[in-house]
């Protein structure tokens, strides 16, 4: 045995059973071969007692193998190197967030050290050194490190994205920092051309970012927030509609909700005509149906005049209530029967009921009206109760009621005894007391 499988095994005093041990995935490059040589071995045997010791979540004994382990960096096969770099920076930096007394000064020298070791990934490991500082407050430094992850160059080595994501960080910081002027500007009234004139500059910075960042396809909602924040603040709001626009309709961009939910919320804001809030919500709904202003899109539906139109707003309504989230919403079942009253002025309104709940016929009286529900309904929202009872008949008019008439009529019963009880306490109370006796 080699010194250093001496001082791997030195470190595992645990004497655990091997059989007790939980299986550990192996990477393909640290499988034991039959050629396998004293020092592929050793790297193997260390990296099981490291991940062995962060899965019972033992971080100082991690934190040794972990100090061995940059051994492994002396592999002469490049591929092999790759992956160690990777296997340290993920370990390392899991083992720095849950050791004992880890100051920020320990997270700096291990970053720094990472980027030192893995130039093709420096910007990565910037970018994910810039979020450690900015969960822990330290902006300035935040800002530091992605101007110089700006600056970063390495002959040809190409991360254009990467460099576009720096970028893009960089200009939500300014953001930050505008925003602080901003507040500041509305805490202390009239501001100095000073203040005016920083409030500008990091606006420039930002927004010159941020555009660039918004060429890309991709989930930007953050970026797209805070660039249409401050357009709208300088009154551009062409440009801020604009960038809204293309960040929902763009097809080259991955299809997002937030997309559609922040364009509607910007026209509802400016009092955009009903046709196009209603265009908005209808690809809104497409995505997701069970969205919260489907309520909004009903209720903008309801409001026309088209008899089409209450059809698609029957449409929404049920395919929200398929749904368990808005399985007991009074305000969903209350928009339903809205629905419902203005679609029976329509002579056709039955069939067009019968067309919607086709597809549903055979699992909502399971979903929606059964008596357990109704027993619920009637002791948490009787309100809910009473709106989907006058419902089941509309949507599911061949649904066997005999057992929900007798509980019907139950519940009445019990409403009758309670008003009794009331107007006579004290003959209710001499009978209560009676059958008391009696069971004694």
């Amino acid at each position: 045995m080699s010194d250093s499988e001496e001082e791997l095994g030195s470190l595992d005093d645990f004497g655990e059973d091997e059989r007790s041990k939980p299986p550990l995935f192996e990477p393909a490059f640290l499988r034991k071969t039959r050629m396998e040589t004293g020092f592929r071995r050793t790297m193997r045997t260390c990296l099981q007692k490291l991940r062995e010791a962060m899965l019972h979540h033992r971080w100082r004994d991690a934190a040794k193998y972990m100090y061995s382990y940059f051994q492994a960096l002396e592999d002469t096969t490049l591929s092999n190197v790759l992956h160690h770099k990777e296997i340290i920076l993920k370990c390392g930096a899991e083992i720095l967030h849950h050791f004992p007394n880890a100051q920020m000064e320990d997270y700096n020298n291990f970053y720094q050290q990472m980027k030192l070791l893995g130039v093709s990934n420096y910007l990565m490991i910037s970018l994910e050194h810039v979020f450690h500082l900015l969960i822990n407050g330290h902006i300035e430094d935040a800002k530091h490190h992605l101007s110089l992850a700006e600056s970063w160059r390495y002959g040809r080595l190409g991360q254009s994205h990467t460099s576009k994501l720096i970028q893009a960080y960089r200009g939500l910081l300014d953001y930050i920092s505008w925003c602080d002027i901003k507040m500041s500007h509305s805490e202390n009234g009239d501001a100095d051309v000073a203040a005016s004139m920083g409030e500008q500059n990091h606006y420039a910075k930002s927004t010159m970012s941020l555009k660039e960042i918004l060429k890309i396809p991709g989930v930007w909602d953050p970026f797209v927030l805070s660039y249409v924040e401050m357009l709208e603040y300088y009154n551009h709001h062409t440009e801020a509609l604009g960038v809204l626009n293309n960040y929902a309709y763009d097809d080259s961009f991955p299809a997002n909700p937030n997309a559609h939910v922040y364009l509607y919320r910007h026209l509802k804001k400016y009092r955009a005509p009903e046709s196009i809030l209603r265009w908005t919500l209808k690809f809104l709904q497409m995505l997701v149906p069970s969205h919260e202003l489907m309520l909004e899109y009903c209720s903008l539906l309801l409001q026309t005049d088209a008899e089409e139109d209450v059809g698609q707003a029957l449409e929404v309504s049920l395919e929200m209530l398929d749904y368990g989230c808005w399985k007991n919403n009074t305000d969903a079942w209350n928009c339903l029967k809205a629905i419902i009253a203005k679609l029976k002025l329509q002579s056709n309104w039955k069939a067009i009921v019968s067309e919607k709940m086709a597809s549903r016929k055979a699992w909502w009286p399971a979903f929606h009206f059964t008596i357990l529900q109704a027993n619920k309904d009637f002791t948490d929202n009787p309100d809910l109760m009473d709106v989907k009872a006058s419902m089941s008949g509309v949507l599911c008019p061949d649904m066997n009621r005999s057992n929900v008439g007798k509980l019907t009529n139950r519940k009445k019963r019990k409403a009758t005894l309670k008003k009794a009880h009331k107007k006579t306490p004290t003959k209710s109370l001499k009978m209560g007391l009676k059958s008391r006796r009696r069971r004694f």
